[in-house]
């Protein structure tokens, strides 16, 4: 993977962040991306390059405007190189019922959870294509495989992204480019932290059995995933032993989908 460009959405905390951690050790070129400020961004960019002595640099686009996209992708390709290896991990949330459910945050959803995939995909194909080789991989979720109450715009994104990857697969299946979706469960990421503590203060419990009680409510292993973990499952389908691993969805969950 030494000198591969490498994208990741969202990508300047939490999952995106560890999969950027795992790919510039490797010896990518990382764009990265998020809503840090400019001069942040700009700091992280320099930590990747003092750490692991790649080049990096950061995009504050809006996902949620396709013009943004392109040109995120069209401004990567300037600074560093055709992308090799695009990894769509941005994503957001809103939970209430079907009924009650914003059309706004429904709207935003589906743009940053799937369509900003797709937009992604769509300018940055044809250079793979052209090379015949690239990588794309679908951050999506436990949700794109099952559904839980109250997310009806994240089950649908997120559903749509597994279906998308199975396209974008069978699409290239002769272009030497693979795409497959990754599906986590439980991640420890400080977003998850904020659930559990919120979830502390409701139930009167500590932070351990908050953590415990809200894992294993849904997932049999009462373990969360490590955002490196999802760095180095995303390393290895980049990888020649996973050349004839595309159009998977593949979890790694806990059996939370065993069940």
């Amino acid at each position: 993977m030494k000198d591969k460009i490498a994208l990741i959405t969202g990508s300047s905390s939490g999952i995106g962040l560890g999969i950027a951690h795992i790919f510039a050790g490797a010896g990518c070129h990382i764009a990265l991306h998020g809503l840090l400020p400019p001069a942040e961004g700009e700091a992280l960019c320099e930590e990747f390059r003092d750490s692991y002595g790649v080049r990096a640099v950061f995009s504050d686009a809006d996902l949620r405007d396709a013009d943004a996209i392109a040109a995120l992708v069209r401004r990567t390709g300037e600074a560093l190189g055709d992308i090799d290896v695009l990894v769509n991990n941005a994503g957001i949330q809103h939970t209430a019922p079907a009924q009650a459910f914003p059309a706004a945050k429904w709207n935003d959803i589906i743009a940053v959870n799937l369509s900003s995939a797709f937009h992604c995909i769509h300018h940055t194909l044809p250079a793979m294509q052209a090379r015949g080789w690239g990588r794309i991989i679908n951050i999506a979720s436990v949700h794109g495989l099952v559904a839980s109450v109250n997310k009806a715009a994240y089950v649908a994104a997120k559903h749509g992204i597994v279906g998308l990857t199975k396209v974008v697969a069978l699409e290239n299946v002769e272009q030497g480019i693979t795409c497959n979706a990754i599906c986590p469960g439980w991640v420890d990421t400080p977003l998850i932290g904020q659930q559990i503590q919120a979830y502390a203060r409701t139930r009167e419990l500590d932070y351990e059995q908050a953590r415990l009680a809200l894992i294993t409510d849904k997932q049999p292993l009462p373990e969360m995933t490590q955002p490196a973990s999802i760095g180095q499952l995303a390393l290895f389908l980049c990888s020649a032993a996973a050349q004839t691993m595309t159009g998977a969805a593949i979890p790694i969950d806990g059996a939370w989908t065993a069940q």
